[in-house]
């Protein structure tokens, strides 16, 4: 059997989205990896953007941990091994501590992991001192290792916000307002991190400014127990899956391509924007991400949109999420309404909206079987197309999104989580000469 492992973790978590979550945890990363430290970080709840920071943060992979989409068991084991190889794990939790169902407060009671809570110090002093003992007290199974105030705008404040703490809360330091900091954002959340060419040094800057304000020290080490051992069947050995990857194409779970790969698959990337050609592939994936930024050129590389339907026409697997969806279709208008006409495979059309259109987790019954995801875009599609399965979210959140079948080709707006259901997955990416039991 195997044995437990320990390791110095905190779950980074706010009273709301906004609070600068992601900010703080890039800098604890990057401050103690400069001190020489191994650190994994894992985003609690689905997120693209966000672990794109925190990998060049952290200098290594940022992977999902979550009680449903995940599940219980694969967040274990991924935590676990983490602890077999980092000096730190930070976890950063989604929204608010104790929003949703289940929340980041209950993935941070189910491992143990104590929570650091952030709290936004702007136009606040003694009132930090409330919301931080709200936050620790409010559930009391909670563990809680202390608060991080953010956006502070002098010594002085800070020291006002520190003097505010009651109870023995630890004080964990401060970071600035100041800008250079700030990771900026769009209407998604934070923008990729291809697109910050300052980025390193905004980290570094964030570190700095992180360690100038307190002890830097590890948080006291968490027991990770050890998960049952889980055998991945090699259901693509083979297999060639074509990913698109660049600016409009970025939306991946990195634990779902680890696992293609774990399955035999061979991953080979290219750009719909700038490629004139697939790669030599059996399946093709075109996962989400932000088309409606560079529809006009995509919709200019002819020989790329051609190629798609021939990989289509030659009864080859396609798999097409959110923003890979809405390149299939016959066109996409922008919220300047600038329209574009792309692939053509799904008859209809999109437009974007201002406003958030879904957000909510998704479960779909597939014909493969049931796979675990969650939707968010700002798009609406109008398509006479009629859905082979539609998913349902497990705590009422808007969407119940339609899963569209063509031959070997299936979109949706749903970004599916491959681990949740390893062979449902093979099975979509399989050629029709590879049976996957």
């Amino acid at each position: 059997m195997r044995a437990s492992r320990h390791c110095p973790a905190v779950l980074i978590a706010a009273p709301a989205s906004g609070q600068g979550k992601t900010t703080v945890t890039a800098a604890l990363a990057r401050l103690h990896r400069n001190q020489g430290r191994k650190v994994r970080v894992f985003k609690c709840g689905p997120d693209f953007l966000d672990p794109m920071i925190l990998e060049r943060a952290s200098g290594a992979p940022v992977y999902q941990v979550d009680l449903w989409m995940v599940g219980a068991e694969e967040s274990r084991r991924l935590l676990w091994e983490a602890a077999g190889e980092a000096d730190l794990i930070l976890i950063e939790g989604v929204m608010g501590l104790f929003d949703g169902t289940p929340s980041s407060a209950d993935l941070a009671r189910h491992f143990g992991v104590p929570v650091l809570g952030v709290i936004d110090g702007t136009a606040m002093a003694q009132t930090f001192g409330a919301l931080a003992l709200g936050l620790a007290r409010y559930q009391p199974d909670l563990p809680f290792a202390g608060v991080l105030a953010n956006r502070v705008g002098t010594v002085r404040h800070a020291q006002l916000l520190e003097g505010s703490l009651t109870e023995g809360l630890r004080w964990y330091g401060a970071l600035s307002r100041e800008t250079g900091i700030e990771l900026p954002s769009r209407h998604l959340g934070l923008v990729q991190a291809s697109e910050l060419n300052d980025l390193d040094a905004r980290l570094d800057a964030a570190a700095n400014a992180l360690a100038s304000t307190c002890e830097v020290a590890l948080p006291p080490p968490v027991e990770f127990a050890a998960p049952e051992p889980v055998a991945v069947e090699p259901l693509l050995a083979g297999v060639r899956i074509a990913v698109a990857r660049d600016e409009a194409f970025a939306f991946t779970y990195g634990a779902s391509l680890a696992l293609l790969r774990e399955m035999g698959a061979e991953l080979v990337f290219f750009s719909p924007i700038r490629d004139s050609q697939l790669p030599e592939a059996h399946s093709l994936y075109l996962p989400g991400g932000y088309p409606e930024l560079h529809h006009l050129e995509l919709s200019r590389n002819a020989p790329m949109l051609a190629a798609i339907r021939a990989h289509h026409g030659a009864g080859k697997p396609l798999l097409a999420e959110c923003g890979g969806m809405l390149y299939l279709l016959d066109a996409l208008t922008d919220v300047d309404g600038q329209r574009a006409e792309l692939v053509g495979l799904l008859a209809g059309e999109a437009t974007m909206q201002k406003r958030l259109a879904a957000l909510a987790l998704q479960a779909v019954d597939m014909p493969e079987g049931l796979l675990r995801g969650h939707t968010y875009h700002h798009s609406l599609t109008s398509t006479a197309l009629e859905p082979i399965a539609r998913g349902l979210s497990p705590n009422g959140g808007r969407g119940a999104e339609a899963v569209y079948r063509e031959g070997r080709m299936t979109a949706s707006y749903v970004h599916f989580y491959f681990p949740s259901n390893p062979q449902a997955i093979a099975a979509l990416f399989a050629p029709s000469a590879v049976k996957v039991p």
